[in-house]
């Protein structure tokens, strides 16, 4: 019939002192397209933990109901709370019937159906009727404290304290019993604990007098407690079923749900939670959705405080919006997914605890016929990235248009934690008109287009190779392949992100160094540099004279003068017979004979069955005399273009290395001399 406060926004963890919720923890935009980066922008200082959410359930969403079953233990449930120790998620329900306290457990998801303690009564000690109970974590002192409040009437009414040490698996807690302290207690509906600085403070309401009560623990949650009865504050309860609190924007607030009337009540705190004088205010019964409402949860998401509220009388599960503690209040009842099967009759509703990492929220519900139900609130599956535990957190997209939930937490656990969250809106991408990725040839330039008629602000990059960034029709004229970036900027806030990308053929044509050849002497074009591929390019040299093969991209030339070649090499492949031209100067110099050292008479190649000059430039040849090993004359010609065929007199001359002196004159005039030996082979 309790339910406890999710303090700040849907806390996993109880706090030890009072945190205010900062509006700003962190940064966000409001409205993206689908797929557009987002980075988020944490306001925290110095956090010692960080966990972002960036596609979590959302409490104005469509909850999931799912009916877990009778077999847990239950006899007469009446209040169910849950918390998360260590990794382990664990749940603790008070049965009316029996007096005894029940442990859930529920392992390292909330998904799963939990398993069961059955505790018992404790030593006979928890109170008769238990209808309350609220977990309180003393992280200080690394302890778990079970609270339990029941009673039948005024006599019976008691409060009880389970210490299960630093572990809530602890089977074997103590207990004390301490009684309706001062006669405050008249069957306790309600219960909620909170740490304000250095004090232990708490309230509950009670359905026997209809009145409300504040219990002061002092400085340690261990203590007896004092509790004080303001009763039937502006005669605004009436037979209050459960009561819940939230802190907003600095000030404290305990929402009350009454049986009786159907009516919520708002109890203002202020600034402290030992008010003894606090505001109430009955603010009837929202969209007249209430309908003998057993619990109540108080929970924020982004913006909103929102009640949740159990329908004893109709089955029903039922969210109360508002934007602010003091309304407007909007109910919804979700009666297509928690249907009769699902809830009958329910008793307790837990507080919503978010199950991090996967980013659902859950609630869970005992029934008055021994069941347990789950409320889930799932987690969307469209964020690139679902949660960073980095203070800085990854860049992220959604990929589908629709409302998004981030949630920060920083501090979790600690006497520092806080918790933000925004709703990120997310819209399609809006119509734009792009070029297709393209090619062109090195050192052409071609339009790019990237238009959309909405759009405030268009930026190219990178803006070197473009005659204009800020424009949506540019000139590219890349040196190389280039991806370009285009970042539109619309009204709304959405920017897209979009490439275009500019493949450039390059096509290298390298005719070789500059070079100088000796009278006669040949050579082989084409440099490191040139684009080579057999099927992927054509080559061309000019002129074509002296050069063995001009479609060759490494020809040999041997020209007779100083001669200029040019080759052109077109590229094939991507059909856009992209193509480049060099040049080699080839100078020809004439200051020696040059003159083969061997050659073979018999041969059937040309150029080696005969002896004689190459040079081409030998204006005038006053000898050219041939000597065999005896110093035997067998060849003389004082004509540059005779060769000797390796004959005397006719016969055939043997093999065997022969000498040779030569004297004449270039065409530029200058005189050459020179001798060496030339052998013949047979």
């Amino acid at each position: 019939m309790r339910k406890c406060l999710l303090f700040v926004a849907l806390l996993v963890s109880q706090f030890t002192t009072v945190t205010a919720q900062t509006l700003d923890l962190f940064e966000a935009p409001d409205t993206v397209c689908v797929r557009q980066p987002i980075q988020l922008t944490s306001n925290a200082v110095f956090p010692q933990t960080n966990y972002w959410g960036f596609c979590s359930g959302f409490l104005l969403n469509n909850a999931i109901g799912d009916f877990l079953g009778f077999n847990f233990g239950f006899q007469g449930a009446s209040d169910i709370n849950i918390d998360r120790d260590g990794a382990n998620y664990y749940g603790f329900v008070t049965n009316a019937a029996t007096g005894e306290l029940v442990r859930l457990e529920y392992g390292t998801s909330l998904d799963n159906t939990p398993t069961f303690t059955n505790l018992g009564t404790l030593e006979g000690k928890i109170p008769t009727n238990p209808t309350a109970l609220y977990i309180v974590h003393d992280i200080e002192k690394s302890n778990w404290h079970v609270f339990i409040l029941g009673g039948t009437d005024f006599a019976s009414s008691s409060i009880t304290r389970v210490d299960f040490g630093p572990s809530l698996t602890n089977n074997l807690p103590s207990i004390a019993n301490m009684g309706n302290l001062r006669g405050t207690f008249n069957v306790p509906t309600g219960l909620f604990i909170q740490k304000e600085g250095t004090q232990w403070r708490g309230w509950c309401v009670n359905s026997g007098d209809n009145s409300i009560t504040y219990i002061d623990f002092s400085d340690n949650i261990s203590y007896t407690p004092i509790p004080v009865n303001l009763g039937n504050v502006n005669n605004a309860f009436a037979s209050p079923s459960d009561l819940a609190g939230i802190y907003d924007l600095g000030s404290w607030y305990l929402f009350v749900t009454n049986e009786l009337d159907n009516t919520m009540v708002r109890v203002d705190l202020g600034s402290s939670l030992n008010n003894l004088a606090p505001t109430v205010t009955n603010i009837g019964n929202p969209n007249s959705r209430l309908f003998g409402p057993t619990s109540i949860s108080m929970s924020r998401d982004c913006d909103n405080l929102i009640a949740f509220i159990t329908n004893g009388a109709t089955n029903e599960f039922v969210r109360v919006t508002m934007p602010g503690p003091f309304g407007p209040y909007g109910a919804f009842t979700y009666g297509l997914t928690m249907t009769p099967a699902q809830l009958n009759g329910p008793t307790g509703l837990s507080r919503m605890i978010r199950n991090q990492g996967q980013d659902d929220v859950y609630a869970f519900i005992t029934n008055s016929n021994l069941s347990l139900s789950r409320v889930k609130f799932p987690a969307c599956t469209n964020s690139s990235i679902s949660s960073s535990y980095s203070y800085i957190p990854p860049v992220y997209s959604y990929d589908t248009p629709g409302l998004f939930n981030v949630y920060y937490v920083v501090d979790e656990g600690m006497p520092t934690m806080n918790v933000g969250c925004k709703q990120i809106r997310v819209i399609r991408i809006p119509d734009i008109q792009l070029s297709n990725d393209t090619a062109i040839c090195q050192g052409d330039t071609i339009l790019l287009t990237a238009f959309s008629g909405g759009a405030d602000t268009v930026r190219w990059t990178p803006v070197a190779s473009l005659d204009d960034s800020t424009i949506f029709n540019v000139h590219a004229f890349p040196s190389y392949t280039t991806e370009y970036t285009i970042s539109m900027v619309f009204p709304t806030g959405c920017r897209v992100d979009t490439t275009i990308e500019v493949v450039v053929n390059k096509v290298n044509a390298d005719a070789g160094p500059d070079r100088e050849l000796k009278d006669g002497a040949s050579t082989i074009l084409g440099g490191p540099y040139m684009s080579y591929g057999d099927s992927t390019f054509a080559y061309r040299w000019f002129p074509y004279q002296y050069i063995n093969d001009t479609s060759l991209p490494t020809p040999t030339v041997n020209p007779p003068n100083d001669f200029t070649y040019y080759v052109e090499v077109t590229e094939l492949s991507s059909g856009l017979e992209c193509s480049s031209i060099d040049t080699v100067v080839v100078r020809v110099t004439c200051d020696e004979m040059n003159l083969p050292n061997a050659f073979a008479p018999d041969s059937d190649v040309p150029q080696t069955k005969r002896f004689g000059f190459k040079n081409k430039q030998l204006s005038k040849l006053n000898y050219l005399r041939i000597y065999d090993r005896w110093g035997k004359l067998v060849f003389y010609t004082d004509d540059a273009t005779k060769f000797w065929d390796g004959t005397f007199e006719g016969n055939p001359c043997g093999m065997g290395v022969y000498v040779w002196d030569a004297d004449g004159f270039c065409a530029a005039g200058q005189r050459v001399r020179k001798s060496g030996n030339v052998t013949l082979l047979r």
